[in-house]
Formats: structure tokens, sequence, C-alpha cells
């Protein structure tokens, strides 16, 4: 019994040793703390401040692109996330509820403003498990208009999230070249980012640095009382200028819009240049997309006139021909026997056009109006095939020309095989891409000078320090400017000449010098397609032919024919209009002095409104009166502008404005519309107005939304037809039921 308390004794006073020991580190442990404030060499203070710390993002403002006059390309717009707070704990006064109380009445009102479904919204809004939710892509690019409604119904629970968003308000305008910019949907804490063209070339400069602003708050995210923020304020990005005109941009547009709605071609570009600087004044293709909803980009996703080589055909041959000048071996007036042309060792013979069968002996400058492959076929042995080679390499051909957009081809001289060195001549076999043929062709444009093509005119920051700057660039002088001058004598008579092919794309008033272009198109296989519509038919134009000041190249890919009709018509609809309206637009005379239907917008703000009425109408423009005040306070375009006689000049009066009934008006007309009376633009379509959201002279406030609907010319008048014969249809009945019928009531 003494031995087994003796044993206990031992064993508590081993515990009592152990429990002792625990305590006094405890102890130590805790005194050390007190005295150091660190544990485990980590500040504690410093630590608990962390708990509270609470970081935001403050995003940086992508940069705006503009063209060459300010007016905007691309900018970044003010839009909100819709979202609710489902979390009962979110609220502290049951009198003012910070959470969703009345899921179905939420989900009713909210149906009338976001798209979608009162159902699916009631189901969001009655999860089980999270604190917060949103909705989808309805619930996203909430514009601030849309929230202020919302807002105004005063919903428990419904919040907004601030955002950006990239909007491009001419809709189809040069999409390829601007390209867009986008967030990664995936990530809320994404920022735009540039995924094509000049949007991702330039993100560097567009994209900014973010900021940030720390401060401490309590659980919930609120800025705790005596706290302080420490603010790092975001960086903007750089703003872009352009060399894109917007009004030669929508000449394009629009042209090439007539031609896809009724040939229906694979492939179009179009580019207007200057030949002097080599700024690009416009540039578009088919088929294209609208870069703010992205509707359309799985049908193409490259910049054709700079990502895509091709051959280019008989457009070609102003290079071949430029080369015999100079180099004094192109007599005009020599005879060589057109038809057919045998490269030794080849079995089958260049060809000209029609079959081989030729015009019998014609002179060379007969085979340049007539489009002759054997006539630059025959140049060849005279320009000598290694000297020929090398004036490809001064016009710049199988290089890029580096005008600074992304993923630029360089095309391919094909110049191995003898028989590869005569159909370069004439544009087959050797490839090329379109900025490399407009850069070729400012040689002859330019007096010998060949100018790098550029679209970015200047890069300025946000405190408008110009950044980066564009200066028009020489690159090559790969023929004398006499022989430059004499190129374009012999091209304008393709234009001239009784069988010139390029007759068709003569304008009245102008010289223009040009050349066509068939080219044929690889198939899969190896071989050339077959069959009439499986070409590249093309023009490249430059006017006037003595100093030009415009470059035109379109080139349009097998369109849809009719039996009957000439393959040139597609690029015609496209070519003459553009560079008519363009050479008007920027007030070059005419070469037969014809009286210029251009005029220099004045200045009509503050004058009374019949007084400018009748000023701007003497001038030859159609005035468009926006409000029943009796004094102009503001004008589109402003003035300074250039107009063609009979395009619309816009006056907002003093008086409450409306919108006028638009019919048939065309893009450029609405946004001038839309701009001058702050409208939340939203085109749809493109063309001319067929429709219109708000009726014509109602009244309206400043950014009211205005959703118009653009159709082509001829839909237009399709639908109009069918709707008089509808009615014409309609008042025919009703006179044959009228004695059996009531009388309508009022």
């Amino acid at each position: 019994m003494i031995k087994k308390r003796a044993n206990i004794n031992k064993g508590a006073g081993i515990l009592f040793l152990i429990f002792g020991l625990l305590f006094f580190i405890i102890v130590v442990r805790f005194i050390t703390i007190q005295v150091t404030g660190q544990a485990d060499g980590v500040v504690l203070a410093a630590q608990a401040a962390k708990q509270y710390l609470r970081t935001n993002i403050l995003e940086a403002k992508r940069g705006t692109i503009y063209d060459d006059k300010g007016e905007v390309i691309a900018e970044n717009v003010a839009s909100y996330t819709l979202a609710a707070v489902l979390d009962k704990k979110m609220t502290t006064d049951p009198e003012n509820p910070h959470h969703v109380v009345n899921p179905q009445m939420t989900a009713e009102k909210l149906s009338r403003y976001i798209n979608m479904p009162e159902e699916d919204i009631y189901k969001i809004l009655t999860k089980k498990g999270p604190k917060q939710v949103e909705f989808g892509k309805a619930g996203k690019d909430i514009s601030y208009d849309t929230k202020k409604k919302i807002e105004a119904l005063k919903l428990p629970g419904i919040i907004f999230m601030p955002d950006s968003k990239r909007f491009y308000p001419n809709g189809i305008f040069a999409s390829h070249l601007i390209g867009y910019a986008q967030k990664n949907e995936n990530d809320v804490n994404s920022k735009l980012v540039g995924k094509m063209g000049l949007e991702k070339s330039l993100d560097k400069y567009l994209e900014g640095t973010d900021g940030k602003v720390s401060f401490e708050g309590d659980l919930w995210g609120y800025l705790l009382p005596g706290a302080k923020k420490d603010v790092q304020e975001p960086k903007n990005g750089d703003n872009v200028y352009l060399t894109i005109d917007k009004k030669i941009q929508i000449f394009i547009e629009d042209a090439m819009s007539k031609v896809e709605e009724k040939y229906k071609p694979k492939n179009m570009i179009a580019i207007v240049a200057d030949p002097k600087t080599g700024k690009i004044l416009g540039m578009g293709q088919r088929p294209t997309f609208d870069p703010t909803t992205r509707e359309g980009i799985e049908k193409g996703w490259s910049n054709q006139a700079v990502e895509t080589s091709y051959e280019p055909g008989s457009v070609m041959k102003i290079f071949t021909l430029a080369a015999a000048v100079q180099e004094g071996v192109f007599n005009p007036n020599a005879l060589y026997k057109s038809g057919t042309f045998y490269v030794k060792g080849v079995p089958n013979p260049i060809r000209d056009w029609n079959n081989g069968a030729g015009w019998g002996s014609i002179s060379y400058l007969q085979g340049l109006q007539r489009s002759s492959n054997v006539a630059f076929a025959t140049l060849l042995d005279k320009i000598g095939q290694d000297t020929f080679r090398t004036y490809l390499d001064r016009f710049h051909f199988g290089q890029p020309t580096n005008i600074g957009l992304p993923n630029e081809a360089s095309g391919k001289i094909l110049y191995n095989w003898p028989i590869e060195k005569y159909t370069t001549t004439f544009g087959q076999g050797t490839t090329v891409t379109g900025v490399q043929m407009i850069q070729a062709a400012t040689a002859i444009a330019n007096d010998g000078k060949m100018m790098k093509p550029y679209v970015v005119d200047k890069i300025v920051d946000p405190n408008k320090n110009v950044v980066k700057t564009t200066k028009p660039e020489v690159v090559g002088k790969p023929v004398s400017a006499a022989t430059a001058k004499q190129v374009r004598d012999y091209l304008r008579t393709v234009v001239t000449a009784k069988n010139g092919t390029g007759s068709w794309y003569d304008i009245p008033g102008y010289d223009v010098a040009g050349k066509t272009g068939t080219a044929q198109i690889p198939g899969s296989d190896g071989k050339y397609l077959k069959g009439r519509n499986n070409y590249i038919f093309s023009f490249l134009g430059m006017a006037p032919k003595n100093n030009p000041k415009l470059i035109v190249y379109v080139a349009v890919q097998q369109p849809q024919l009719g039996e009957n009709e000439r393959e040139s018509i597609p690029v015609q609809m496209i070519f003459n209009p553009v560079m008519k309206n363009t050479l008007q637009y920027l007030n070059i005379k005419p070469a037969k002095m014809v009286e210029t239907k251009v005029t220099k917008v004045p200045n009509a703000t503050n004058m009374n409104v019949s007084e400018a009425q009748a000023k701007l109408k003497d001038m030859g423009l159609q005035v468009e009166v926006l409000g029943k005040g009796t004094k102009v306070v503001n004008q589109l375009p402003k003035q300074g502008s250039t107009l063609i006689q009979g395009e619309r000049i816009f006056l907002k009066t003093d008086g409450r404005p409306s919108v006028p009934d638009m019919a048939n008006w065309s893009k450029r007309d609405v946004m001038n519309v839309a701009d001058l009376l702050d409208l939340k633009l939203n085109l749809t379509g493109d063309g001319y107005v067929w429709k219109q959201s708000i009726t014509p002279n109602s009244p309206i406030q400043k950014g009211d939304p205005l959703v118009v609907n653009l159709l082509p010319m001829d839909k237009i008048v399709e639908e109009q037809a069918k709707k008089k014969t509808q009615v014409n249809k309609g008042q025919t009945q009703n006179k044959q039921s009228s004695n059996n019928s009531s009388p309508p009531l009022d």
C-alpha cells in the first residue's frame, strides 16, 4: 500500500514538472510577443492590419483611335454589369433592405430592361447558396441610360458594377484595319486587349497602366472611420490618329456593300492612297464584321489587303511597262504578232486572253490597251530576264511594306523556271498583296519616288504630348520621273482607246490612267479554276494623270455574274464612285475645268435660322433644321469642312430638338444627326435608312437611344414597291366590298 502511494506521488510529481515547464514556455512566449510585437519573424501589427486592408483596381482608360480629322473611330464607353445580392446578412436595417426581398416582383420589373425572360431571372434570384448573382450576357454592357431607369425602380438588392467596353461608333468601318479589343469574359478583372488590326499592333500604346487605391476597410469593404487612402493614379492609354479619312472610308463601304449585295463575291478589297505621301486614306474589304458586336467575324479573320497574297493578273503589266520604258526598249509603234507565244522547251504556248486568237500584227501600245499577254512576254526578251528581276526588287515585290499592321504577308516572286519568268510579266505565278501594289504604284504616280504606305499619322499621350509621329518616307526610286510620266501617258490610253480594256473606268472631267487585271485562281489541286466567274477582277487607277493626287486599287474575287454581264461591272461599281467622289471631296479640279461642285462650309452658329437656311441653300447645300427654335446653336459639318453641292448640312436650333424623317438617308447623315442631338445611336445593317426607332418630328431628350435599320438602296426600292402593291391591292378590295360592308367606326 505504502509502495503504491509512493508510485502515485512520483507520477504526480512528473506531471507537475511537465505542466510547469509548458506553463513556463507559454509565459515566456507571451512576454516575448508582448515585448517584440513579432511571432515567427512576422510583425503581428502588420498582419492584423492586413486583415482590414482593401485594394481596388483603378482601371486605365484605353486610348481613343481617331481619323485624320479627329473623328472618333474607336473609344471606351462606360458600361455596367447588373448583379443581385441574395445574402440576407447584408441587410442590417429591415426598413432599408440591401438584398433581394421579393424575387417575383424583381424578376418581373427587370425583364422589361434586360434581354432575359422573367422566369429565367426568377430562377437566378432564387438560387440557393450564392450570396450574389449576375445575369450572364443579358446583364453585361448595360448602358448608363438603362442603369438609371432600373435604379429608378428602387429594387432592393439590385446593384451595378461599373465597367467599360470598346465602342466603334461607325459600325462596319475599315473593320479589319482597325480590328477590335475585348476583355477575357472568364476573368472579371481582365482588361481590354487588342485582338486584331491596329488595336492589336498598337496595344502597348493604347492599353495604359492600371492604378490602384488601398485603404483600411471593414468586413464589407467600406472605408473605416479615420482610415487613410493610398491612391496610385492610373495612366490612361495614348490616343492614335490615323491617316484614314472618315468620309472617303464611307465612300468605300457604301460602294462595296452594293456590290456585295448584288454579286456576292467571295472576297473584295479596295484601297485609296495619297501617292505623294503614302498615306492610306481608306481601306475596306468584304466579307467584313461589326467590331462592336463582332457579328460576321467568322467569315474572315484576316486583313486581305495586308495578310493575303494572290496573283495580281494584268495589273502587273504596269510595272513591266515601266521597266521596258526605263530600259528604252518600249516602242509604242513597233509591231509584234499577237495571239500565242512559245517559250523554248515549253509545249503549251502563252496565249492572249481571247483564247489565243489575238488581233494579228498590232503595235505594242495596242497590245497594252488590249491587255495582250503576248506583248509583255515578248517585251521580257527585250528587257532581259535578269534585268527584269532587278526591277521586281526595285518595286519591292516579294517583301513586306512594313505598313505597321499585324501578320503582313510578303508575297512571293516565282522566277525560277523560264515559263515563270515570262508569266510574271503579266501577273501570273508571282503573288503580291494589295498594299504592295499601292506602294509600287506610288512610284508611277509620284514621278519615280516610291512612298512607303502608312496608316498611323501620330500617337499622342493623354497630356497631348506627341509620342510618335509618321513622316512620309521614300523607300526607293525604281524609275525616273520621265519614265513615270511616260507610263502614265500610256496607261491613260488604256482608258481612252476605243478597244482599251479600261474604258469602263473613265470619269468625265478627270484624266484617269490605269490598268485592268483578270487573274486566275489556283485550286486545291494546283490547277487553275475554270468558269467565267472564277477570277479575280481588278483595276488600279490614278488621277489626275498629269499630277496624280489619288491611287485607287480595287480587286473583286469570284463575283456571281449574270450570263450577259461584263466582268468589269463589280469593279467599276466600286472604283468609279470612290474615285469620283473622293476627287470632288478633296476639291481636285477636273482637267476640263468643269465648274466645281464643292463648297467650304461657313459658320452658321448664332445666326437666325431663316437667314442661315437662305445662305446655305444659295451655296447649293441641302439644309436640315433640327428643332423649332429661331437661332442656330450648333451645326454639322463644322465651319471649314468640305461638302459636295447637294449634300446635307444640319442646323441645331435653340428650340426643343426633334429627329427628322431620315428615310433613304445615308449612314453619315444619320451619324451627324445623332452627334448633333447627343443621341445614343445603334446602326443595324448597311446602306441607307429603311426604318428609325424615333418617330419623325417627335420631341427627344439628350441621351435618348436611336436605332436605325439600314438596307441597300435596291432593297429599299424593292420593299417600297411591295408595300405600294399591298396598299393598292387593299384599296381595290375595299372598293369591291364597299357596297356590302358597314361603314368604319371612328
